[in-house]
């Protein structure tokens, strides 16, 4: 069967047609970040910011995507006192400071040199006006209590403890007799026990120089004090019907005094020994407590001869010298009671220490 004929059309005939390109578009890097939990991988993702623990959290799995974010609602605004409850939700100026007394609100004038006179006479009326006596000497006596714990490496939450304690003494007037000095230093003290930071009564004597005796009659005053006030205050909860707590926050002074373990973590900190040798002191002074071989020792005492005996026994051996200028105590005190560890040395030492090397009596200096 033959083909049909083909009819050939010229291009020129065609109808001419325009396409319109559309002009490239410059390339830009995009930016936005998209926050995906990375267990549930959700497109969109179910995100919940929780304002008031200030987390991220993912609304399907309970995962914690971020923290610290920042609220970023409106904040409550009153401006009237009328409210019945006394609850103004406003949060406008700094926090209460719980060792002041009163409000902590009040509006201050300044005066700055080169001011006209009637500024200065209006700043003074103000202050005599609204600062409170007691105030000022509460914030001298914060002031050296934190100069004085910071003078020797004592935390934050000691100084904190011991301004609050003072702060009792003050609302109580239970010590009105009794120098500011000589009630501060107590506070330090008990205050280092609270917290579990020992410090002894020379280390408190070197750094308040009120007298070793005096700390020891005021020490006793406030343990006196702040028991009677816990048993008046555990009495009117047991009265109300409510249930003491035994772990609860009350200042309990009578707590454990200070041991030759502890002392000897912080010495043997002062005289860079390793932690081998901090550990062997603190076995033979705990194993030297429980037999009694230094028995009517101070803790000083006992804690600088059990790091001259674990320095010499771990190869680290330091002086009777150097132990006695970081104690605090003569170097003939300290060749004393290691005289009478010596010959008890076999039961003041685990004999596991001995056995793997950690330890070696021949080490030990003659008596």
């Amino acid at each position: 069967m033959a083909n049909p004929p083909m009819h050939v059309v010229p291009v020129a005939s065609l109808p001419s047609t325009t396409v319109a390109v559309k002009p490239q578009e410059p390339w830009v890097e995009n930016l936005t970040l998209n926050l995906m939990c990375r267990e549930c991988k959700e497109d969109p993702p179910n995100i919940v910011e929780d304002f008031s623990a200030g987390d991220t959290i993912c609304g399907s799995c309970g995962l914690v995507l971020g923290d610290r974010i920042v609220d970023t609602r409106s904040e409550w605004r009153t401006f009237t006192n009328d409210d019945q409850n006394n609850d103004d939700p406003s949060r406008v100026g700094d926090g209460a400071n719980p060792l002041l007394n009163g409000a902590q609100l009040q509006t201050d004038i300044a005066f700055v040199g080169g001011a006209s006179a009637k500024s200065r006479d209006l700043s003074r009326a103000q202050n005599k006006a609204t600062h409170d006596k007691s105030t000022k000497t509460l914030l001298a006596a914060y002031k050296e209590i934190g100069s004085l714990c910071d003078g020797i490496g004592i935390p934050k939450n000691v100084s904190d403890t011991a301004k609050h304690l003072f702060k009792i003494t003050v609302d109580e007037n239970a010590f009105r007799g009794k120098s500011q000095e000589t009630v501060i230093a107590g506070c330090i003290f008990i205050a280092c026990r609270q917290c579990k930071v020992p410090r002894t009564f020379r280390e408190i004597f070197d750094l308040t120089k009120v007298s070793k005796p005096e700390i020891g009659r005021v020490f006793k005053a406030l343990e006196k004090f702040f028991n009677g006030r816990n048993e008046k205050t555990n009495a009117a909860i047991v009265e109300a019907g409510g249930i003491v707590d035994p772990n609860g926050s009350g200042f309990n002074a009578s707590v454990e005094s200070t041991t030759p373990k502890d002392l000897c973590l912080r010495f043997c900190s002062q005289l860079n020994l390793s932690q081998k040798c901090t550990t062997l002191s603190q076995d033979i002074a705990i194993r030297a407590e429980t037999t009694g071989d230094l028995a009517g020792r101070s803790p000083i005492s006992t804690a600088a001869a059990c790091i001259y005996m674990a320095s010499h026994l771990a190869g680290e051996g330091k002086s009777a010298k150097d132990v006695s200028i970081v104690a605090g105590v003569s170097d003939g005190t300290i060749r004393n009671a290691f005289k009478l560890m010596l010959p008890n040395k076999e039961r003041l030492v685990k004999p596991e220490w001995i056995a793997d090397g950690r330890a070696d009596f021949k080490r030990l200096p003659p008596a």
